[in-house]
């Protein structure tokens, strides 16, 4: 039998329990493959003892509806970018990708399936320019990789964010008070300009529209004038003022990313600053959108996913990401699927649909 191991990286997300379960139920009926798991990303192949388990069908029965990933994930393990102590205690940023592609080889492992979004997958293309075979499977809340129309994760992440944009509208109506939502949305406002769009929201700010606050103002005063008396604003957590910049703090030990969060208690700030006289309030929902049961469309998407992946190790077809495009789902060369990042399009017609129903980015 072949062996082959799965990971999931990054940031967890609704939908990685399935793709798990479409591998190992595909796998099951090749009758040719062995299928395992390595915990926490790809810290499970360095522990003492080892913390990788084999996914059999019974240990992968009825996942596909759970949130979060049984093999546990991490956002501190990037190969490329590993941590390490030196001499003094001070954290390093080592590349280790050979350490990890030959302890894989040397545990005899025949192929891997790396699920995960933009970082997981120059991890994966790393991994594969050092001689793994491996098939990268795109998972990312953001919907930020412009290989794929979709990826899983995203589709539940906007329906948690419009779930309570919808509650929000309501108490906002009652008391006539400026509400702020603030959504994940770290580079791409795709969670934030859809949540805007399906809650009638009057204002989206999105980190690709730096926003004038003046601009803002005037839209908020004139749902006043008109005696509507109130306005809801969706606010992505990388959206930045023109003059000034997101609000981010210093990430944790380990990770090279900054913590981003906060940013809807300094629009309210701005905003008051600004001479908005209306009551204003926040809420952050922060990891609320990466927990809970997946749609049923990101289960069939993330299922149909780990299907194509477990049928490209088949044939061989390495060095590939799974792609949803066109209503098909086709490999694209990782090369490919790490090229471009996929922001909102400043003209598109996403965003122009948007104005047209009357949202405001502060442009």
């Amino acid at each position: 039998m072949k062996k082959l191991l799965v990971a999931t990286g990054g940031g967890d997300c609704p939908g990685l329990n399935a793709v798990i379960r479409g591998i190992v139920k595909r796998a099951k009926k090749s009758k040719e493959w062995e299928v395992y798991g390595s915990m926490e990303a790809f810290n499970g192949i360095f522990t003492d003892p080892l913390r990788i388990v084999k996914l059999t069908g019974k240990k992968t029965a009825g996942i596909h509806i759970k949130g979060g990933t049984i093999l546990k994930t991490t956002n501190k393990a990037d190969p490329l970018h590993y941590p390490v102590k030196d001499e003094n205690g001070n954290i390093q940023l080592v590349d280790k990708t050979k350490m990890f592609v030959d302890r894989i080889k040397d545990l005899g492992f025949d192929a891997v399936i790396n699920i995960g979004g933009d970082g997981s997958q120059k991890i994966s293309k790393a991994f594969f320019d050092h001689g793994l075979p491996v098939v990268g499977v795109p998972k990312t809340i953001d919907n930020d990789l412009s290989a794929t129309d979709m990826t899983f994760g995203f589709q539940t992440a906007v329906q948690i964010a419009t779930d309570s944009f919808d509650k929000l509208v309501t108490t906002a109506e009652s008391h006539h008070r400026v509400m702020i939502m603030e959504v994940m949305g770290r580079d791409a406002g795709w969670i934030a300009i859809h949540t805007a769009i399906a809650g009638g929201a009057e204002i989206c700010l999105i980190p690709e529209i730096p926003y004038d606050i003046e601009k803002l103002v005037q839209k908020i005063e004139s749902r006043y004038e008109k005696g509507r008396g109130f306005v809801c604003i969706v606010i992505a957590e990388g959206a930045k003022p023109k003059a000034g910049s997101i609000v981010a703090r210093q990430g944790e030990e380990g990770s090279r990313h900054v913590r981003l969060g906060g940013v809807a208690f300094q629009l309210s700030q701005q905003l008051k600053d600004a001479g908005v006289r209306a009551e204003i309030r926040e809420t952050v929902l922060g990891h609320t959108q990466r927990g809970g049961t997946p749609t049923a469309f990101d289960r069939v998407l993330a299922s149909l996913f780990g299907v194509k992946a477990f049928e490209m190790v088949m044939e061989g077809d390495f060095g590939k990401m799974v792609a949803f495009k066109n209503n098909s789902f086709i490999s694209v060369p990782l090369e490919e699927a790490t090229r471009n990042y996929n922001h909102v399009g400043v003209d598109s017609f996403i965003v122009r649909g948007a104005k047209g129903l009357g949202i405001t980015f502060g442009d």
